[in-house]
């Protein structure tokens, strides 16, 4: 049996726990370990809200990354940065009706982070309103963290996949400039910048843009690890019911540790290795996220409602946000009972890429390099909610045959793990747009409460 000392997963296995008993073994030590040094140590001045850990959050999006901060109880805003107005929206009124923050207006700001010197200073556009900037925002104190990630879809795989010039073009590539502006000025003892799992190969000037990141976080006075893929999740592992893989850059600032770069080495291991571990728990189903959510039945011929398309009734129910069919020709209705049909009786004709190729040429008459449809399954996580859902939900497609249909706004929620108390504002499209671009907010509070506990047990404020 190992000694009651805190070692890797890997570590464990290799001295014969099988993975499971070494989550639970790092777990028990991690609980003991709150209770004897941050319990005694910590409540007590986290009990005043001034006494939480301020952050800022760079892309915000609708507030994923931001909600799992707040629902951790350790950590406070002072500024969300997003320029998409439906997602601003969404965030301002999240932040007001949830978490109770009277000066929501103001604290997002709705602006082109390009434009870094504007942001910081303010600005008066005829796009982007007035705003008295960031710094006067933050008016002197100290920023502890600054979280967040640049749009993905340049690093993305299947951005590049689509796109004939590989997303080398894309300006999305050097977004991460901008972010590394703001964390200089503020330099906060920690960030957090969140991304896909194309980052680790993505190079738009022949470079890998992991050694460019890397080199100018250090140049910038931060430790971060030497290799990213250290740092890269799958999300299911953590509670939420979607495989998501994605890379958690965690950067400390080099005079915290009195630029001890072995000591920083550590730290960073110690929350990648150790502490993320213990969050770890079983997979959440499909079923088990959106199986109690009251379904819809395809009409026999379109209805139209105030001016809207409904294939499908009921058109909404009272009292469940965001749950309302999509509109689906009779075509893809007919699609996709067929395929909901083949997984559910376990013919599984349909799951091959070059059958579900073949079966979207045959009924559209066009060509695909990918394949366009796939049925999520009820007793596994789903697979990864993207953005381009605002386009179509070809690939989302229910489990249910009887409801022929593709996933609505609020079960795409779910399946991010939003809660059903998070309102979702502007179009549908936008709906599921900031949806698929966000940070699931159930891990986005095991990262926080992660740095949390990394933050207390190797620095003081």
């Amino acid at each position: 049996m190992a000694e009651k000392k805190l070692y890797t997963i890997d570590e464990l296995v290799e001295m014969g726990m099988v993975e499971e008993e070494a989550v639970a073994y790092q777990r028990s030590l991690f609980d003991a370990y709150f209770d004897t040094i941050v319990t005694s140590q910590i409540v007590a001045q986290t009990a005043v809200a001034d006494e939480r850990l301020s952050f800022i959050d760079l892309f915000a999006g609708c507030g994923g990354l931001s909600d799992g901060f707040l629902q951790s109880g350790h950590f406070t805003s002072f500024a969300h940065v997003e320029w998409e107005q439906p997602m601003c929206e969404t965030l301002k009124h999240r932040l007001s009706s949830k978490w109770h923050h009277n000066n929501a207006d103001n604290e997002v700001i709705r602006f082109d982070i390009q434009r870094t010197d504007e942001l910081l200073n303010g600005f008066d556009d005829e796009e982007y309103g007035h705003h008295i900037g960031l710094n006067a925002l933050v008016n002197g104190r100290d920023v502890d963290v600054i979280i967040g990630g640049p749009p993905c879809q340049a690093y993305s795989l299947a951005g590049r996949i689509r796109d004939e010039h590989g997303m080398r073009n894309d300006y999305r590539n050097f977004l991460f400039e901008s972010y590394i502006r703001v964390v200089k000025q503020y330099m906060p003892k920690f960030f957090v910048f969140e991304n896909v799992v194309g980052l680790l190969s993505a190079a738009p000037t022949g470079e890998p843009i992991v050694n460019i990141i890397r080199a100018e976080f250090k140049k910038a006075g931060y430790f971060v690890a030497s290799d990213f893929k250290e740092a890269l999740f799958d999300v299911a592992d953590f509670g939420v019911p979607q495989h998501r893989k994605r890379i958690i850059i965690l950067g400390i600032r080099q005079d915290v540790l009195s630029n001890n770069e072995q000591l920083g080495d550590y730290m960073l291991s110690d929350f990648y290795k150790r502490i993320i571990p213990t969050f770890k728990c079983k997979h959440k189903s499909v079923s088990e996220a959106i199986g109690d959510l009251p379904g819809f039945t395809p009409l026999d011929e379109k209805t139209r409602v105030n001016g809207t398309n409904y294939s499908h009734y009921p058109l909404s129910y009272d009292g469940i946000l965001n749950h309302e069919p999509r509109f689906h020709n009779i075509r893809d209705i007919g699609i996709f009972r067929m395929l909901a049909e083949d997984i559910q009786s376990g013919r599984f004709e349909y799951i091959s890429t070059e059958k579900l190729k073949k079966l979207y040429t045959e009924k559209t008459g066009r060509e695909s390099n990918i394949h366009k449809y796939y049925v999520l399954r009820e007793d596994e996580p789903s697979n990864t909610i993207p953005a381009h859902l605002f386009k179509d939900g070809m690939r989302h497609i229910h489990p249910d045959p009887a409801q022929a249909r593709s996933i609505t706004v609020r079960e795409a929620a779910r399946l991010q793990s939003f809660d059903d108390d998070f309102e979702f504002l502007g179009g549908r499209m936008y709906q599921y747009k900031m949806i698929g671009n966000a940070v699931p907010p159930t891990f986005a509070k095991v990262i926080a409460d992660a740095l949390y506990i990394l933050i207390r047990k190797y620095t003081k404020r």
